[in-house]
């Protein structure tokens, strides 16, 4: 088991930083893609695995990512992502939408395509990508992500049309509200009051461990079965605009 690897980019915080944790328990060497160096040298050395800056918009950054992860990769999990902004379309602001469109979607298949030639030579490669409720139903304010997280589904989607010949599974986990550190304060900002009302009066949502245990045990299932989605919420959340607070 020790000489499996798997590659997660986002490492450097919320889900990937979790999912990177979970799948070293599981024994694979985790290569720790992110583009704040400290923070990915940090995890690496805690979990046994390696660090690699990289912002995945890049296509010379991805193209050192894949020399560095090697030959052979058995998983990879394309998780770097972000929201930036709550506007409705009448005032969205164009560089945000370019942004998240980057990120959620050229990003995801600069590193796809960039480690497809690993993942295939595994012999049962395995992409995680990391969608959201978004990707599925639209809400007010949220044109922008929802947009581009539709494309990362799309874009799944697609992918496991044109591998079914090839010994790799391609999968999605689109996950409903997740409190982490990062995420929301982000999309306002640094904003933390914007932030913190997110999240107000939800008993427990979810949490990034909760999401990276869905992710692992995706990847872990046997070569011939593949995940094609799994949607997570909180018990709390029936929809991206129907949640149930307690305030």
């Amino acid at each position: 088991m020790s000489n499996r690897v798997a590659v997660v980019t986002g490492a450097s915080s919320g889900i990937g930083e979790a999912t990177a944790r979970h799948l070293a328990r599981e024994g694979f060497e985790v290569v720790c893609a992110a583009r704040r160096t400290d923070r990915i040298e940090t995890l690496a050395a805690e979990i046994g695995g390696r660090a690699v800056a990289c912002d995945v918009t890049d296509a010379d950054q991805v193209a050192a990512l894949a020399e560095a992860a090697g030959p052979r990769v058995d998983v990879l999990v394309n998780n770097a992502g972000g929201a930036f902004g709550l506007e409705p379309v009448a005032e969205g602001d164009a560089e945000q939408w370019r942004a998240m469109y980057d990120v959620n979607v050229v990003g995801l298949m600069l590193v796809t395509k960039a480690l497809l030639p690993a993942l295939i030579a595994s012999g049962a490669g395995v992409i995680v990508n990391v969608g959201s409720i978004a990707g599925r139903r639209a809400y007010e304010g949220g044109a922008g992500y929802t947009a581009a997280k539709h494309g990362t589904k799309v874009v799944t989607e697609t992918l496991r049309l044109e591998l079914v010949d090839q010994p790799v599974r391609v999968c999605e986990v689109a996950p409903g509200m997740v409190r982490t550190d990062e995420f929301s304060l982000v999309r306002f900002g640094g904003d933390q009051e914007k932030a913190d009302a997110v999240y107000a009066g939800v008993d427990a949502p979810l949490v990034a461990d909760d999401v990276a245990d869905a992710i692992t045990w995706v990847a872990t299932r046997p070569a011939h079965v593949n995940i094609d989605e799994l949607v997570i919420k909180p018990r709390a959340q029936a929809a991206p605009h129907k949640v149930h607070r307690v305030l």
